[in-house]
Parts: structure tokens; sequence; C-alpha cells
């Protein structure tokens, strides 16, 4: 290859870069949320998927596919072409759920390429108003010292059911997850009284306690939420150090050109970061992070270890 012939590639190259960033997307873009409707995580999809379109001129098509506490829909984005046309809208399962499953599929650190963490939100430790003189953290303790407890979850591996596991391990008692196929349902178990004590995701549950339907013992976070001061964290109720996030991040196929995950990156970041959409997640309580891919990929990181620890102490495993 002549010198003249090599340099008129690499000047190819080089203008291709930023044309691709220009140019893309070029044709519809879908967007896996591995839950059914109705979740936050649906929530958080649905809000980009109305505002993206301005920006790019094509549409982003949400598609739930559930199943597996997340890892059907996870495992399909791995196996994806990596062109920049499939995305996963995720939560903090695709960290936990390789310490739970034996095979989900998919390597949360090798499989794919981080956009960015779009926000977190806390869980919400709640009690249906029949079980009575259960109003703290405490009082969940003892109560799992001397009956059977059983609380409702969203699904395996996902924040509300770690977060239990995490309570179980720091307070040394025995609980039973009763996990549900997506928020929607678990609330709906809470809310009738099958399942008396639930571990779940702020978005969905705040309506239930403002109306007087449940009752909030605690909350996951470092510190308290704006919208329920009165309701103390788990951390300050006698467990500190107590920490569990909901996390709801953008995620492309390893591989895919990172042309494209900074177009996407920067266009998500520009969107959640609108007045319009920043009232409609805080009004969810979704606090916006939007991080750079890499800060997102060393929060994947650690974030699969931490879980890897928890799973491995409280025992939890799926068949």
């Amino acid at each position: 290859m002549t010198t003249s012939v090599r340099a008129g590639l690499a000047a190819i190259f080089l203008f291709a870069v930023p044309a691709l960033a220009q140019n893309y997307p070029e044709k519809p873009v879908r967007m896996i949320v591995p839950f059914p409707a109705g979740g936050p995580a649906d929530l958080v999809a649905r809000l980009l998927s109305a505002k993206l379109p301005e920006t790019w001129g094509q549409p982003l098509v949400i598609e739930n596919r559930s199943g597996a506490g997340g890892n059907i829909g996870a495992a399909a984005v791995a196996r994806a072409a990596p062109d920049g046309y499939t995305l996963l809208l995720t939560t903090s399962g695709l960290m936990s759920n390789p310490s739970l499953y034996k095979d989900t599929g998919f390597d949360p650190v090798r499989d794919f390429a981080p956009v960015t963490l779009v926000g977190n939100s806390a869980t919400i430790v709640v009690r249906h108003p029949s079980l009575t003189g259960v109003d703290s953290m405490r009082d969940i303790e003892r109560l799992a010292r001397t009956s059977k407890v059983d609380f409702a979850t969203p699904g395996i591996g996902l924040a509300g059911h770690l977060a239990g596991e995490l309570f179980k391990t720091l307070a040394k008692v025995d609980m039973q997850a009763v996990p549900y196929a997506g928020a929607a349902p678990a609330m709906a178990a809470v809310l009738a009284g099958q399942v008396k004590l639930g571990f779940m995701a702020a978005p969905p549950t705040l309506p239930q306690v403002r109306a007087g339907k449940l009752v909030a013992i605690a909350v996951t976070s470092p510190k308290r939420l704006a919208v329920l001061p009165d309701v103390p964290t788990v951390a300050e109720s006698g467990y500190p150090g107590f920490q569990v996030d909901n996390m709801y991040g953008v995620l492309a196929p390893r591989g895919t050109p990172p042309e494209a995950v900074r177009k996407l990156h920067g266009d998500i970041v520009r969107v959640v970061r609108e007045p319009e959409a920043t009232k409609a997640l805080e009004a969810a309580s979704i606090d916006i992070v939007a991080n750079t891919p890499e800060e997102f990929a060393a929060y994947i990181v650690s974030e699969t270890a931490k879980w890897a620890q928890v799973v491995k102490a409280s025992g939890a495993k799926v068949e």
C-alpha cells in the first residue's frame, strides 16, 4: 500500500467519524425495557421516547420484553448488532442478577457499552394498613424473629428484592421474598393485603402512600425523600450504611461505535435536563444523575461486586 493510499484511507476514517455522529440515527431506534409497562423503568423510557425524536427526526420505539428479572431483555440487547439502533433501559438487576441466576445470558461488565445512568430513586418499605404494630425497621426485625415474614418485590434481583436481602443480612433475620413480574402486580398484591409488607420502588408507591392506602416505614436512600420528610431512612433506623438505589440506565451492545455512544449520551443528558423532563422525573422521586459513559461503566463494576457479596451473604439464589 503506497503512502498516498494510506493517507487517503486515514482521511476517509477521520471524516467518517464525525459524519456518523452527525447523521445518526438515520432510522428508528429500538429501546428494550426488560420489564412490563407501567413500572418506573418504563416511565423513564417513555419520557425519552417522547423527547428524543424531536432531536433525531426518528422515532424511539419502546419494546417491553419482560421475564427472568430483566434477564431476557438484557440478554437480547447484549446479542444485538452493535450499530446504535438497539438500546437497553434497565435497572439495578443488571448488576445483581449474575450472582442470583445460574445463567443470565450476559455479563454486565463485558457485554455492554454504557451510555448514561439517567437517575436513581429510592425503594420505600411499606406495609398494608392491616399490619398493625409494625411502624419501624426494628419492628420488622422483631416480627421476623418470632413469625414468618414475607415481603413483596417487583421482581428477583431488582432493587426492592436486593434491599430486602441486604436488610436480612444486616438484621440477621430470615424473611421470604415474594417476587412479582413487575411493579404493577407487586403493588396490586400489597394493596390487596395478599402480602402485607413490600419493598417497592418510589415512583409507583408514592401515590398509594399519599392516598393512605399504604403506610411508609422507611426509605433506602442515604437521605430522606423531600416528598416524604417524616419517613426515616433505613440507615437512621438503626442500620448504618444501608443504601440501595433503584438505578435507571441506558446501555448499548458492546462494540457500538464510540461516536454513536457519545451522540446518545449528549442527547439523553440534554433531554432529561430540560425543565419539563426534570419536573416529571422529580415528581416520580427520581434524582437525575446523567453521568458520563466512563462514570457509568465504573458504577456497574462497583455495584456488580457489591451485590455479589450481599447475595452470597444472604444465600439468595434463583434456580
